[in-house]
């Protein structure tokens, strides 16, 4: 079993459910700026931890996310 989300129903239920975070408009927005922004130290690590395929995934699902919440 891979402990990485695969699709973003995992993902989603890893954030609001296993870390117990709320997917909420503020958060998301946050998010897709730090992740967009390659200088930003916490973007950096993400991407040295997880890798450029993991980090173009999660920036995705965020987006996803984002129109979600518009719908």
């Amino acid at each position: 079993m891979n402990p990485m989300p695969q699709s973003y129903e995992e993902w989603e239920h890893c954030i609001t459910v296993k870390c117990g975070l709320s997917l909420t408009p503020e958060f998301v927005g946050k998010r897709i700026k730090a992740l967009e922004d390659r200088a930003d130290l916490s973007t950096q690590k993400f991407i040295a931890f997880w890798g450029e395929g993991h980090y173009a995934k999660t920036l995705e699902w965020f987006r996803q996310a984002r129109s979600h919440l518009k719908q």
